[in-house]
């Protein structure tokens, strides 16, 4: 061994200087240092970057699920870190509420490789909702329903009038 190698942090196999990930398990490979270098601390970005798997990073941004806010919406994307699909987060299309609140669905996007393992992933978590459909889902019933109603209250407020008058 020289004075730096990589080791993979999954399954502890050393790797040659210019490899990136391991050929075993797909980590990506940390650099071991010397024992006369000083370490410096990971920051919590780059430990969560290490996390991520690059077969699951690949292809466009799909939607996977909706959380109701924006603690419910890191709660699916530490879900999803665990399992290895990098994820972000994007405001509902149609929610009118500054950006900078915490308020409002968000939708948690996925590349389009690790879709798959993030509906498993939540699936198992039982925090995928059924699909968001149209707000109305018969247009025509619903109006049906409004004129039947309507009918119902003009009728009774006639025979109301009939009877007292």
């Amino acid at each position: 061994m020289n004075d730096a190698t990589l080791v993979c942090p999954g399954c502890a196999t050393i790797h040659a200087a210019g490899e990136r990930f391991c050929a075993h398990c797909g980590l990506p490979l940390s650099f071991v240092r010397g024992a006369g270098d000083h370490e410096e601390p990971i920051s919590p970005a780059h430990e969560r970057a290490r996390k991520i798997k690059p077969q699951y990073a690949e292809g466009n941004l799909v939607c996977v699920a909706g959380a109701r806010h924006q603690a419910e919406a890191e709660l699916i994307q530490g879900i999803l870190l665990e399992e290895g699909v990098p994820s972000m987060l994007q405001r509902t299309r149609g929610f009118d509420v500054p950006d900078m609140l915490a308020a409002g669905p968000r939708d948690v996007m996925v590349p389009a490789s690790g879709a798959t393992t993030a509906r498993q992933a939540l699936g198992q978590a039982d925090l995928l909702g059924a699909p968001a459909g149209p707000a109305v889902e018969r247009p025509a019933r619903l109006l049906a329903g409004l004129v039947a109603t309507v009918a119902l209250v003009a009728a009774i407020a006639w025979l109301g009038a009939e009877l007292l008058g």
